[in-house]
Formats: C-alpha cells, sequence, structure tokens
C-alpha cells in the first residue's frame, strides 16, 4: 500500500510556525503526519541545508509546504528524494536564478520595499551584516488585512527578522521543475503580487486555486490552504 507523506509545513520571512496553527488544527484531527519547520530565515542556501537536515530525520515520503519566502527554501530544498510533491501557498515559486527579490518586483503592486525597514548588525568578531523587519504600524494593511486586528496586532509585535541575504540569495535548484506542485494563489495579495504569482504557478504547471485572501493566507483562511494541501496528498499517495 501507498504510504501517505509527512506534511512539513515550512513558514517565511517576518513570521514563525504558528501562522500554520489554523491548517493544524484542520489536519491533525483527521490523522495527518505533521512537523512545522522553524525557518532560520538567513538565506537559501542556509536555510535549505536546515531543512534537509529534517528531512533525513523522517521515514517515508514528504510532501512540502511553502508561505511567503518559504516558497523559496522549499523550492531549493524540495530536490531531496523523499519529497513528493510542493504546495505553494502564497509564496513565492522562484526559477533557478531568482530571488525573492526578483519574484516580488516582477510585477508591479507590491507595497514590501516601502514596508519595511533594515536594521545593521555587529558580531563580537567584527563581522557585519543587515535584517529586515515590517514597520509595526504598516503591519497590518500590508501582510494581513483580513485577519482580525488583535491577532494581526500580535504578529506584528512577534515578527521575526529576515536576513538581507534571504531577499537576495537566488536559488540553485527548482524541485517543482521535476515534482508536482499546487499553488494557493492569493488574489489581495499586496505582497507578492497575484500577477508574480500567476507567472510563476502557470510557469510551474501548478494546480491552481484561487482565494480572496491577504499575504496571511494560512491564517485567514486555514480551510482553504488544508484543503489545498489534503488534494497533493492524495495525488502523491495515488
Amino acid at each position: 500500500m501507498a504510504v501517505e507523506p509527512t506534511i512539513v509545513l515550512v513558514h517565511g520571512a517576518f513570521e514563525d510556525a504558528s501562522i500554520w496553527w489554523g491548517v493544524i488544527e484542520r489536519l491533525q484531527p483527521k490523522g495527518h503526519l505533521l512537523m512545522a519547520f522553524g525557518n532560520p530565515c538567513q538565506g537559501v542556501a542556509v536555510d535549505a541545508a536546515y531543512l534537509r537536515s529534517v528531512l533525513s530525520r523522517i521515514d517515508g515520503p514528504v510532501l512540502l509546504v511553502g508561505h511567503s519566502y518559504g516558497g523559496a527554501v522549499i523550492t531549493q530544498a524540495g530536490d531531496d528524494p523523499k519529497v513528493k510533491g510542493l504546495v505553494y501557498a502564497g509564496s513565492i515559486l522562484p526559477a533557478v536564478g531568482e530571488s525573492s527579490t526578483t519574484s516580488v518586483s516582477r510585477f508591479p503592486g507590491s507595497s514590501f520595499f516601502t514596508s519595511v525597514e533594515q536594521t545593521d548588525y555587529s558580531l563580537p568578531d567584527g563581522t557585519s551584516g543587515s535584517y529586515l523587519l515590517y514597520q509595526v504600524d504598516k503591519f497590518h494593511a500590508e501582510t494581513s488585512a483580513d485577519v482580525p486586528a488583535d491577532r494581526a496586532a500580535l504578529m506584528a509585535v512577534t515578527q521575526r527578522p529576515m536576513h538581507a541575504a534571504a531577499l537576495n540569495e537566488p536559488v540553485t535548484v527548482a524541485a517543482w521543475t521535476s515534482k508536482p506542485s499546487w499553488q494557493v494563489r492569493t488574489l489581495d495579495d499586496v505582497g507578492i503580487p497575484p500577477a508574480t504569482q500567476k507567472f510563476e504557478g502557470d510557469r510551474a504547471g501548478s494546480h491552481v486555486t484561487e482565494v480572496h485572501s491577504s499575504h496571511a493566507v494560512t491564517v485567514s483562511h486555514p480551510d482553504v490552504v488544508a484543503d489545498v494541501i489534503e488534494q497533493a496528498v492524495r495525488a502523491v499517495v495515488s
């Protein structure tokens, strides 16, 4: 008999695994195997390597699910032989040589670059770097307009920084070229323009589900995301 895959959920920048709670609440009671991955958001190479180390501990097939920047990470790590399919929920879906910046700026309509602020940091060894955070006063309107204000406020003050490398580092592998993919296309997204999502999803030949949602689709429409994940599970099992 075919073995059901472990569903590995990969969050994006400025968030943590709590964005998947609503999705998990819908899938876990049905007996699905689930793991929410803590994405370091340090750059595609580092984050994909970390994800591969997690996959190495999983027995059996895997379905990778990514939100936002997490789409770049699953695209890079999805060439692992255990991975049988990829689900992109309100996320970028880059090709080899493309970065998050490529996707976000591919078509007009994104408020991302005017809504984040950059901070430089220094380490004890003298090295330095930069990270990005959403401006708190813009977070609700620009990322999660269809999420209740109190929940969006929690998301804003608990956001995790995105290293500048995660924004600019290109993927070197595109797993969707050889594996089936599903896309939850967020039509009211002002972070990743719907035109970008359409271009990238169509290019990948993804199975598409459209939803009138903000960028925070896993929080505002967890039922839609869970349904698409189950579609993918059924397909890779069969």
